[in-house]
């Protein structure tokens, strides 16, 4: 029996804490605590973004309590949960307190403890007490006031009250948070975790096609709740939505399918999308219905309690032909890749000494590139030596002169036998950059990085023929000897300086073959470094100059002529090749994709959403509305008149009382009181 009375107040106390006004105060700071997290930290981004922001050790510490999403984090959940348990018990315990208080009168005060008012009036009149309290009643009602009247002995009590609906604001308020609270639970991932944790749900971490999902990978076409993603390519059809869960994904089946009959995008002059929207055609499986659309940003479809958003677009499965360049020492031979985004394709490469297979995955395709290329916002050009062949992020960037489109460029990844991958991004054509035309080449390992970019100088045709020719012949040891060869004997004085000049020459470019400037300057002290480059440097370009005339021969065409009119121009792209061939050995991938040839399809990428919480929602903040306006503006007022018998006449005592006794309510007692007088007298 003890141990069950101390279960019992174990449980009372239990339902006093969390009812209790403290409680509920300290859970409010906390999703107010969470609100800020939520706002100033960016949310559902990739996790080496936070890697990089916060580092690995607070990394660890912060996904414990999945900051990066924080509104549907566990914790978060559990405090809304916590929230509308303590608001609800508070509101059963104290409604019907309040709701009896509205309706009660009052009427059982004594005509002494009136006297204990500070809003209080006595005064005599002449009328007789049935008399007296029937003015005194209708008084009361003129003023608004509910009156009931209890009858004690020959005395008359009359009580009075209005604005007892104030208490309807605190009832609406607590309410408001209780549905506004069940509302964002019901709009969260709460709903689709609970049918993972205890329906049998397993998300799908691997690649599948949808109809090999199995059931368990699969939510119910009823499913009350969901938030989900869907990319419908042109001209195609989908009846399914991705729902993100944990490290994998669950498919969402729709009441309908959608077809994209046209997408529209419209750009700003900074190549930007000002404006997107899709042509949609709606079909429904029940009943045959068919019926067009239109889903622009802020104009959603809403059909059969499914909300369909326009969130973005994406490439919906372009055709790209790209040209592989071999990087691999004297090879030569391109060769033709057919490829789509988003499609793995296999790679063979046969030019070393064994077959190196490659998968290349192309993850994009971007048809507008807009960059500022006036040339006037840097006119001085860059020094030989600066590394201007690798540089970060946009090729151009800054103020928004000259902006122009220098036409597409593709995505994409190539991933080795080892699993060791990089990310590519290369333009399909020349842009005019510094000295001349140049094709971007970039590389990034990973998402978090941005590219850096090779400018690789076009030939006369504007192809990287010219180039990748030169650095065949770089790599071939044989037309190395002999460019050292002829740049020795053009620049000796003698016999016996043109075979150091040559033995130097040869040296020289095997070293920059392998490994660029790096490899050049690696064995010099550093403090010897600048003035062993400002020989070797320009030993070097002469050298390639002699190198690349060997090989243009060796292909049946004409040496360049550096003194004819075309001369400042082959200088400067021999320039630019030297610093393009200096930073090629660290380019990590044994061939270079350039685009010849796409077929562009777009993709719209829809947000679908059931939200049955959304309603709630509006509901509560209905209630809110209602509430606030009750508490603030309704104020509870009581009024309290002892009539007696005096004599032939009657003696009345009265009392005024409200819980906000402001400046309004000391006027309304002064009017009250001078109607009172002005009626006994």
């Amino acid at each position: 029996m003890n141990h069950a009375s101390s279960w019992r107040q174990r449980g009372a106390d239990l339902s006093e804490l969390l009812g209790s006004m403290r409680f509920a105060v300290s859970l409010l700071v906390f999703i107010c605590v969470a609100s800020i997290i939520g706002t100033v930290l960016a949310q559902n981004q990739v996790a080496n973004t936070y890697l990089d922001q916060f580092g690995p050790f607070w990394y660890a510490v912060f996904d414990v309590f999945a900051i990066w999403h924080v509104y549907n984090s566990w914790w978060f959940l559990l405090i809304m949960a916590f929230l509308v348990v303590s608001t609800t018990l508070c509101l059963l315990r104290n409604t019907p307190k309040m709701v009896k208080d509205m309706r009660s009168f009052r009427e059982h005060v004594r005509g002494s403890s009136l006297r204990a008012f500070h809003h209080k009036v006595e005064t005599s009149s002449q009328a007789s007490v049935d008399t007296s309290t029937q003015n005194i009643r209708q008084l009361l009602e003129r003023q608004g006031y509910k009156v009931k009247e209890r009858i004690d002995a020959d005395s008359r009590l009359l009580a009075a009250k209005k604005g007892s609906s104030n208490k309807l604001g605190y009832i609406f308020a607590h309410a408001a948070i209780v549905v506004i609270c069940i509302g964002g639970i019901l709009d969260s991932e709460l709903p689709v975790r609970l049918q993972v944790w205890l329906g049998g749900k397993e998300p799908i971490t691997q690649n599948m096609l949808i109809a090999n999902v199995p059931e368990s990978g699969r939510l119910s076409v009823t499913n009350p709740s969901y938030r989900a993603n869907m990319l419908v390519p042109e001209g195609g059809q989908s009846s399914h939505a991705i729902v993100a869960q944990g490290e994998g994904v669950l498919v969402q089946p729709l009441p309908f399918s959608l077809k994209l009959s046209k997408f529209d995008v419209e750009y700003y002059s900074t190549g930007m999308p000002s404006s997107f929207k899709s042509y949609v055609e709606v079909l429904d499986p029940e009943t045959n219905e068919r019926f067009e659309r239109v889903i622009a940003v802020n104009e959603p479809l809403r059909y059969k309690g499914v909300t369909v958003y326009q969130s973005s677009f994406d490439d919906g499965g372009s055709k790209v032909k790209l040209k592989a360049w071999p990087l691999d020492g004297t090879a030569r031979s391109t060769f033709e890749v057919d490829t789509v985004v988003g499609e793995p394709t296999e790679i063979t490469l046969n030019a070393s000494s064994q077959p190196l297979p490659l998968r290349l995955d192309v993850s994009g395709l971007r048809v507008i590139n807009v960059e500022n290329l006036d040339t006037n916002l840097n006119p001085q050009p860059k020094a030989l030596l600066e590394h201007v062949a690798s540089v970060t992020g946009s090729a151009t960037a800054g103020r928004q002169e000259g902006l122009r489109n220098v036409g597409p460029s593709v995505q994409y990844r190539l991933v080795g036998a080892d699993g060791q991958s990089y990310e590519y991004n290369n333009y399909m054509m020349p842009m005019v950059l510094d000295a001349g035309p140049v094709y971007l080449v970039g590389v990034r390992q990973n998402a978090s990085e941005s590219y850096r970019y090779i400018r690789i100088p076009a030939d006369e045709t504007s192809s990287l023929n010219g180039f990748m020719q030169l650095r065949a012949a770089l790599n071939d040891p044989g037309l190395r000897s002999q460019a050292a060869r002829e740049f020795a004997t053009e620049n000796a004085g003698n016999t016996e300086q043109a075979a150091l000049l040559e033995t130097a020459a040869a040296a020289a470019l095997e070293a920059f073959a392998s490994g660029g400037f790096n490899a050049v300057v690696e064995r010099v002290p550093a403090e010897e470094r600048d003035r062993f480059l400002g020989f070797a440097v320009p030993m070097i370009q002469l050298s390639l100059s002699r190198l690349r005339d060997l090989d243009r021969v060796q292909r049946g065409l004409e040496p360049i002529n550096y003194d004819g009119e075309s001369g400042p121009r082959e200088t400067q792209w021999l320039q630019q090749a030297l610093l393009a061939l200096s930073t090629l050995p660290e380019y990590p991938a044994p061939i270079l994709l350039s685009m010849t040839h796409f077929e562009h399809v777009e993709a719209s990428v829809f947000q679908v959403a059931r939200s049955p919480g959304q309603n709630t929602v509006y509901l509560g903040c209905l209630f809110l509305v209602i509430g606030v306006f009750s508490m603030f503006y309704v104020r509870d007022r009581r009024i309290w008149v002892w009539v007696q018998p005096n004599g032939a006449g009657s003696h009345w005592l009265a009392a005024m009382t409200s819980q906000r006794r402001n400046l309004d309510f000391d006027r309304e007692f002064g009017e009250f009181q001078t109607a009172l007088n002005k009626l006994s007298s």
